[in-house]
């Protein structure tokens, strides 16, 4: 008996490292396991450190309705810390405003001996905690500082008033506008401003038209840190201001005079405040941020 016999067809090569349909290989795996683990320690730490404090903040202000948050913002010395505190960014932003462009343009476009301890000067606040930095100013400008006598002698009042609030806001502040604009001086190159002056502008004219627009997005950022900073400074402040309640305190040392006090609704309600100041700036950054790249996205185009 003759059997036809057909052999079976072969299966089909598998391209080399292929695998069955529905497998995962383990180094796969492992990764997605590795990406999960590790976003589950930042939202945990975030959570921890950032988001359950900062909504503990608003619920504790909010935590007996709306009437009592407003009424806590109508304290005579709530309001005198919000007024010195808009007082001091309103004299302390400009300053740092003009000497940041000053010292941006001039370490951007200029080469000299000492620049880079120039910049790094310029980082110090950056690095020096604030309350030295207010204990340096006391040094200067106190009674047994070194412009002590003088300023006694001319009955010149700089410690445990606005002038001293000024300088500690200041020296913080210093710079954040620099930090900010260096860099687009640097991306941005002297091409168009050479130009400007082989075509007749003199220095304002080439500033204005040409310069300023260039930099603006990095301006605008830079004075909304130093604003932000500014009104939310406590260690600097709070060594040269004596904290003294209605004359020389300020939003962030009214917070602690009344947790301290235990007036506990009022801190808390003025900590929303300035909660949501830091909101509007984080908003703000954004949205210069995005203003700022699709800039750069058009110019290299």
């Amino acid at each position: 008996m003759t059997t036809n016999y057909e052999p079976a067809a072969p299966l089909p090569a598998q391209p080399s490292g292929a695998q069955p349909p529905g497998a995962r290989s383990a180094p796969a795996q492992e990764q997605r396991w590795v990406r999960v683990g590790l976003i589950a320690i930042a939202v945990g730490y975030l959570s921890l450190v950032l988001f359950i404090p900062a909504i503990n903040v608003f619920a504790q202000a909010f935590g007996h309705g709306f009437g009592p948050f407003l009424s806590n913002l109508t304290r005579p010395d709530f309001l005198n810390a919000v007024k010195l505190t808009l007082i001091v960014a309103l004299i302390t932003v400009p300053i740092n405003t003009l000497f940041g462009l000053c010292a941006a343009w001039l370490l951007a476009r200029k080469q000299f001996r000492g620049r880079a301890f120039i910049i790094s000067i310029l980082d110090v606040p950056f690095s020096v905690s604030p309350v030295v930095a207010g204990l340096m100013i006391v040094l200067l400008y106190g009674r047994n500082g070194w412009f002590g006598s003088f300023l006694v002698a001319h009955n010149i009042k700089v410690m445990f008033a606005l002038p001293g609030i000024v300088l500690a806001t200041a020296f913080v502040t210093l710079p954040f506008v620099a930090r900010e604009v260096i860099p687009v001086l640097e991306e941005a190159g002297a091409d168009q401003e050479e130009a400007a002056s082989t075509l007749g502008a003199n220095g304002w004219q080439t500033f204005w038209h040409v310069t300023l627009p260039n930099i603006r997005w990095g301006l605008m950022y830079g004075v909304l840190l130093t604003n932000a900073r500014a009104m939310g400074e406590f260690g600097a402040v709070s060594v040269v201001s004596g904290n003294i309640i209605a004359k020389t305190q300020t939003l962030p040392l009214f917070v602690e005079q009344a947790y301290k006090q235990y007036q506990s609704e009022a801190a808390f309600a003025a900590a929303a405040l300035l909660g949501l100041l830091a909101l509007v700036t984080l908003v703000l950054k954004e949205f210069l941020e995005r203003k700022t790249r699709i800039k750069t996205a058009t110019d290299e185009e």
